[in-house]
């Protein structure tokens, strides 16, 4: 068996133990969960050695790729913590038009190794993202209105499965295991080191438009908004925002398009054909941007450093009935940098080969970010509470947002959650790795627990 390092494997009481337990979530928030191990792998074969070591010693896994998921899924109660976040090769053909990337890749740095070969693949909106966790959970990232979901661009993983072994998974070779991949999420049953990916082309050019009115505006910007999407092309993605704005002092409801072009055609003229058009208190029209600016604008919206909370549900409801609903969530958002998201998706089709498949026309999606770790439960109980009020317009979750442990839904329609278990039972059939987590992992119940002992 290969020998992990000193410096690759921790013990709880360890000098570096805690620091690498803090590291392993991107939140400032940190989860109160604490492994018995952490493996910080810097090879492949550190990984196989790591689970081998956990099946020696009778250790769960829990698994962080690139370490931006908001409640720190990896890091769990006892057991293994399995830091993937060294993991960072990338291998382009251009030939092929395929890149194998690790799992803690970040988008700016695979898209600038694409870019040269004009190549482009959707990436998380979010600079910080890892493909890891992104990909795994179906993956609606830049351009993804026209590509789908980032997950049905993987072509195979390697991937260290519950007995140690390594294998190559594709559409003909462990089917199952790179059809679970593709969506599943943090219910993934194996670790992924390399991701296999088909690249697209790169756009030509990026246009970006984005108006910004009046709060008082909010329903009719939004019915517009989605009545609006039918008239986009697939080259455009679109959404609304309502509450905080980088550019300005006040709450705000805005939209924002940006097209992916390989034409010159203007594809987001419909925007300004918006009836309450002149009524923008700011606007940017069809700017030419880059994929950095892109990333900054993202950033701009959950800058680090911050304690976070989100939650989110899929709905092909009609716009009155999501808005008459969402009624209480638009009135109460923190006056801090939160914000609900209204991402127009239009819902990709499904595929045979992949188990991702909760989506919707809408994603709605409160985010809230606070400073003060006194406050932490009144914006859990804002991002989960009022979404647990409109659990009857959801068709499920975003894995992204991962929340099933505050506010269960499903993420994969009950087929697809059936086969998956099924699956698990033939690849990891004595549960070593660590699924969905539960209500007992609630970052609300830790912010509830913290709130009365203060009280």
């Amino acid at each position: 068996m290969v020998q992990l390092s000193r410096d690759n494997l921790l013990r709880r009481g360890d000098e570096a133990y805690e620091q690498a337990r803090l590291d392993a979530v991107w939140n400032e928030r940190k989860p109160d969960r604490y492994p018995d191990v952490i493996v910080r792998a810097g090879s492949e074969q550190d990984v196989v050695a790591a689970v081998q070591l956990a099946r020696s010693e009778g250790l769960s896994i829990g698994i962080r790729s690139g370490g931006h998921s908001w409640v720190g899924n990896g890091v769990r109660d006892g057991g293994m913590l399995l830091d993937l976040s060294r993991l960072q090769g990338i291998t382009v053909d251009p030939a092929a038009r395929t890149a194998a990337v690790g799992p803690a890749v970040k988008g700016p740095a695979l898209l600038g190794q694409l870019a040269p070969h004009g190549l482009f693949f959707p990436t998380g909106h979010a600079p910080t993202v890892g493909i890891g966790g992104f990909v795994l959970g179906g993956g609606y990232g830049w351009d993804s209105r026209r590509l789908g979901p980032a997950c049905l661009s993987i072509e195979a993983i390697d991937v260290v499965l519950a007995d140690g072994t390594l294998v190559h998974a594709t559409d003909t070779t462990h089917a199952d295991l790179l059809w679970a991949a593709r969506g599943s999420g943090p219910g993934f049953f194996g670790v992924v080191t390399r991701f296999h990916l088909a690249l697209h082309d790169l756009p030509r050019r990026l246009l970006r438009t984005a108006h910004t009115y009046p709060l008082d505006m909010l329903d009719e910007v939004l019915a517009w908004s989605y009545d609006t999407l039918e008239l986009l092309e697939p080259a455009v993605e679109f959404s609304a925002k309502v509450g905080f704005s980088p550019w300005l002092d006040r709450q705000t409801v805005s939209v924002t398009a940006t097209a992916f072009c390989d034409t010159g055609e203007d594809l987001l003229a419909p925007l300004e054909d918006a009836p309450f058009r002149e009524r923008a208190v700011r606007a940017v029209v069809a700017q030419e941007t880059t994929m950095a600016e892109l990333y900054d604008y993202a950033d701009r919206m959950t800058p680090p450093g911050m304690r976070w909370a989100l939650d989110g549900i899929w709905t092909d409801e009609p716009v009155d009935k999501v808005l008459d609903a969402s009624r209480p969530l638009f009135e109460s958002i923190p006056d801090t940098t939160s914000h609900v998201l209204w991402m127009l998706w239009g819902g990709f089709p499904e595929r045979s080969n992949a188990c991702w498949s909760s989506q919707a026309k809408l994603y709605l999606s409160p985010n809230t970010g606070w400073t003060d770790p006194a406050e932490d439960l009144a914006h859990e109980q804002w991002a989960h509470g009022q979404m647990a009020a409109l659990q009857h317009l959801s068709k499920g979750l975003q894995f992204s947002d991962n929340n099933l442990a505050d506010r269960f839904d499903h993420g994969l329609s009950p087929a697809n959650a059936v086969r998956l278990e099924e699956i698990r039972a033939l690849y990891d059939p004595e549960g070593l790795f660590r699924t969905y987590m539960v209500p007992a992992e609630s970052t609300t119940a830790y912010a509830a627990a913290g709130h009365a002992r203060t009280h």
